[in-house]
């Protein structure tokens, strides 16, 4: 008799085959159940055992998909290369379209917040005071959704570089900061790794057992002023965060 383990096994060998391949649906549950005998509740077993190893996710509008476990590095010079105002791509463009990806930041709100005790802690603003609140996505086209970004801006600051504004940044936001007088200097990056919230888990397309990395990058102009907190979630098996040629003190 065919267990939720053996199913397991038989659809993990035909996605690591490429028989099921990146973004494509698996068979439905009344098809497996009738092609390997089995009942409903082995199916769904062996499904979830999949998506919690981030081989699939299911939705009740696209059925359960094949995703992709294709890793991508994000060096922490990527922030350098992103400083000259105009420039056609930002951070996360540039980073993927070098090891041949054609990614996106995906632009999702825009709003003014007043600063909690935190963020006004972060950014030397008295709590209370009005930030520009921006959320977007890292994705990789079509639809592959690899990162949630949250992030905060002085409300000043956000109003001279465009960011308080509707709409993707074109070129990203390092370069509408440089180009409203308020250029980057340093960036001070904290990762760390968790279970995702049951919102992250649906919006990344993950199983709820597949661990997120986060990051939060506090930005700061050459006096030291801080321009912006934010704070992004990524499946932890999708995004590598490397730091390269830091100098060691002597």
């Amino acid at each position: 008799m065919t267990s939720s383990g053996d199913l397991s096994a038989e659809l993990r060998r035909r996605i690591a085959a490429g028989e099921y391949a990146v973004g494509v649906k698996l068979p439905t549950n009344a098809q497996l159940m009738a092609e390997h005998g089995v009942s409903k509740a082995t199916v769904t077993k062996a499904i979830a055992s999949l998506a919690d190893d981030g081989l699939v996710f299911s939705s009740k509008r696209a059925g359960t998909v094949v995703r992709s476990t294709s890793s991508i590095a994000l060096p922490l010079s990527r922030y350098g290369k992103a400083l000259t105002p105009g420039s056609p791509a930002g951070p996360w463009e540039s980073t993927t379209a070098a090891v041949g990806l054609d990614g996106h930041m995906q632009f999702i709100s825009v709003e003014r917040v007043h600063a909690d005790a935190t963020l006004a802690g972060l950014l030397g603003l008295t709590e209370g005071d009005e930030l520009v609140y921006r959320v977007r996505q890292a994705v990789i086209l079509p639809s592959d959704i690899v990162q949630l970004q949250h992030a905060w801006y002085p409300g000043p600051i956000a109003e001279a570089a465009g960011l308080d504004r509707d709409g993707k940044v074109n070129g990203g936001i390092y370069g509408a900061l440089t180009e409203a007088g308020h250029k980057p200097a340093s960036a001070s990056e904290t990762v760390g790794a968790r279970l995702p919230t049951e919102d992250e888990a649906a919006q990344l397309r993950i199983g709820g057992r597949v661990w997120v990395l986060t990051l939060e990058r506090l930005t700061r102009d050459a006096q030291g002023r801080a321009l912006e907190v934010l704070r992004a979630v990524a499946p932890a098996d999708r995004l590598q965060f490397t730091y390269d040629d830091l100098p060691l003190p002597e």
